[in-house]
């Protein structure tokens, strides 16, 4: 299980699992929450996510809790700022994408698309075989600029459970 987090999860972190389940099919499982949920997911989220034919209307924003992290091989952050979880053993990456809220699905667009490649990315990495035409293009690997720098001491961990 992997899980994708940010501040309202009514944004970039339901834009996420929404590529990852449409890409990876049965063959990983994602997670999102946040850590002050929003009342609904942005409507210009929504609509862009439909131009990709990928249909979020359903979700919710909810509340991460320690769990769901606990269970997450890898944890993908989206601006949580200082209520980022900080669990030892976890593999953390911090993405650092625009932030929607309150804008046109024109200005939402550039973050979805960037949102999709990583995506791709991540699951190359985890080498989760992708359900679409267009992953038959391998995806190139995480360079180490996209994980989140962590202490020393726990730095080590983290990279220990990324699984390669």
């Amino acid at each position: 299980m992997h899980v994708f987090l940010c501040t309202h999860n009514a944004g970039r972190s339901q834009m996420a699992p929404g590529f990852f389940r449409h890409l990876a099919g049965d063959q990983a499982v994602a997670y999102c929450g946040g850590s002050e949920p929003a009342d609904q997911i942005n409507p210009s989220v929504i609509a862009a996510m439909a131009e990709k034919g990928i249909d979020i209307a359903a979700e919710q924003p909810k509340r991460w809790t320690d769990d769901m992290v606990q269970a997450a091989g890898v944890v993908v952050t989206m601006g949580c700022g200082d209520a980022r979880p900080a669990l030892p053993g976890r593999c953390y990456q911090e993405w650092v994408l625009p932030e929607p809220a309150g804008q046109p699905v024109e200005a939402v667009r550039p973050t979805r698309d960037n949102i999709e490649e990583r995506v791709r990315r991540l699951l190359s990495e985890l080498n989760v075989p992708t359900t679409d035409c267009a992953s038959r293009h391998q995806a190139p690997t995480l360079r180490s600029s996209h994980l989140r720098q962590e202490p020393l001491d726990t730095r080590r961990s983290h990279h220990r459970n990324c699984r390669r």
